[in-house]
């Protein structure tokens, strides 16, 4: 069976929540998940749409909701003190890694989540996204060349155009097989269709 395609921003809360639960869901039915880390910023340039937080009365609504979400799922938040922010450092670091070693990739994705998320770490900053990385492991110097290496800038930007033609424009966004999922409030959907082959 085909990998379960998971779209994501690490500024993203709801990406943040559905990151929590998207294996989970997968491994019920026998999937595996491929993560693919975009800047959601792109896309909402094609949309022509601000960032959720910027639009008046949506923006307030989804502040509380982001952490009435939260709650809901039973998964630790904290609202940031800068938010939203520029995702291209841990995008990239994702991307290097998950070129050597998938399941570590996931589990720093997780860690990059977890700090920005739970602790108010701005993983915008490249020293703090190496410094989680390190922190597991991960050759910090080798990273930090990884960083500003053109390949890994142009495997980027290559995966966010690809995901944008595809239709991408939010975060989480879920693919099963062909069939599009945007949002973590998806996920029950995702579960029937994995369960019952499509209704």
């Amino acid at each position: 069976m085909r990998p379960i395609e998971f779209y994501f921003d690490f500024s993203s809360s709801y990406g943040y929540l559905g990151s929590t639960r998207i294996d989970g869901i997968a491994a019920n039915y026998g999937r595996q998940v491929v993560w693919k880390p975009i800047l959601l910023g792109a896309a909402l340039k094609v949309t022509g749409l601000p960032p959720l937080p910027a639009v008046p009365l949506k923006g307030d609504y989804s502040r509380r909701d982001f952490a009435r979400s939260a709650r809901y799922y039973g998964v630790p938040y904290k609202q940031p003190s800068v938010f939203p922010i520029a995702t291209q450092a841990p995008a990239r670091a994702f991307y290097w890694l998950d070129a050597q070693d998938r399941p570590k990739a996931k589990r720093l994705a997780a860690a990059l989540y977890e700090a920005y998320f739970t602790r108010d770490v701005n993983i915008s900053n490249p020293a703090d996204t190496i410094a989680i990385a390190a922190s597991m492991g991960v050759d910090a110097a080798a990273l930090e060349a990884a960083l500003n290496d053109p390949a890994v800038k142009d495997k980027l930007k290559s995966e966010v155009e690809q995901g944008i033609a595809r239709g991408v424009f939010g975060s989480p966004f879920v693919f099963v097989d062909d069939e599009p999922f945007w949002g973590v409030d998806r996920f029950d959907q995702i579960e029937r269709w994995l369960r019952e082959g499509g209704f």
